[in-house]
């Protein structure tokens, strides 16, 4: 069986996951192009969204990119928005190191940091699924079934999401995180007060919009929106990848936490 094992992780890490969100809308030239740790693949798909028997746009299929930039959350933002740390959050960023990364110690991405990686979403009844090749298979739950966050949500990796369709956009309310991972290479922190909303938009057959609003008053003086793009990958499937086993490449991860490459 074919899997990935962590001695991708640091190569991983050197990739820009800027790049991603940059490459992900645009057409393959030739007979291929080079995306994250793929090479060579098929042209992105032309055509329209496909659709669902039910009406609804159909999401599924293997897609590159995420909702906002890996290395640095604050490059790819919605026109008129920033990004304003309180002043211990500042000081966290400044002082965290690339060994201490969760991503790097084989731990959940959290949201809305994307991958190298691709990624799936599976549409039931009531229940959406998003499964995580990377890391470690990591996978959330979207309860699409009307119901509303609970009270006193349990604190975790990707928190509790409920989802509704505005349109031919999927709308992902989420709550209850904890306050374990970053936003991206560099460490931007958050708080267990995070709530996100996400925006999935199939723009066409290849390429989807992600649009996340992030509001964490206890990090952040004012909410702020990312946007980034995924492209489908097609005629891939998620492949096995085991991180937690012979991780050898995190003891050379040094130096403080300044994104893919060392870029600050």
């Amino acid at each position: 069986m074919k899997m990935r094992t962590a001695n991708s992780v640091a190569a991983a890490l050197l990739l820009t996951a800027g790049s991603l969100a940059a490459q992900a809308p645009a057409a393959s030239q030739g007979k291929g192009q080079t995306i994250g740790l793929y090479r060579h693949q098929p042209p992105t798909p032309k055509g329209p969204a496909p659709m669902l028997a039910d009406g609804t746009p159909d999401l599924s299929g293997a897609w590159l990119g995420s909702g906002a930039n890996s290395a640095d959350i604050t490059r790819d933002l919605k026109p008129g928005d920033s990004v304003v740390m309180l002043p211990w959050a500042e000081d966290v960023v400044k002082h965290r190191l690339s060994k201490d990364d969760p991503e790097a110690n084989c731990l959940p991405s959290g949201i809305p940091r994307g991958s190298p990686y691709p990624w799936r979403i599976a549409q039931t009844p009531g229940l959406y699924f998003i499964v995580y090749e990377g890391n470690i298979h990591s996978w959330r739950q979207i309860f699409m079934d009307g119901r509303k966050h609970p009270d006193d949500a349990i604190p975790t990796w990707y928190g509790h999401s409920i989802g509704h369709w505005d349109g031919k956009t999927l709308v992902v309310d989420t709550v209850g995180f904890n306050d374990k991972f970053w936003f991206d290479y560099k460490g931007h922190p958050h708080t267990e007060k995070l709530h996100t909303i996400e925006r999935y938009t199939r723009t066409d057959m290849g390429n989807m919009t992600i649009e996340v609003t992030i509001d964490d008053p206890g990090a952040y003086e004012k909410p702020f929106t990312t946007v980034g793009h995924a492209r489908l990958m097609a005629g891939t499937d998620l492949m096995e990848y085991i991180c937690q086993e012979d991780n050898i490449d995190l003891g050379h991860i040094s130096g403080p936490a300044r994104g893919p490459g060392g870029a600050q």
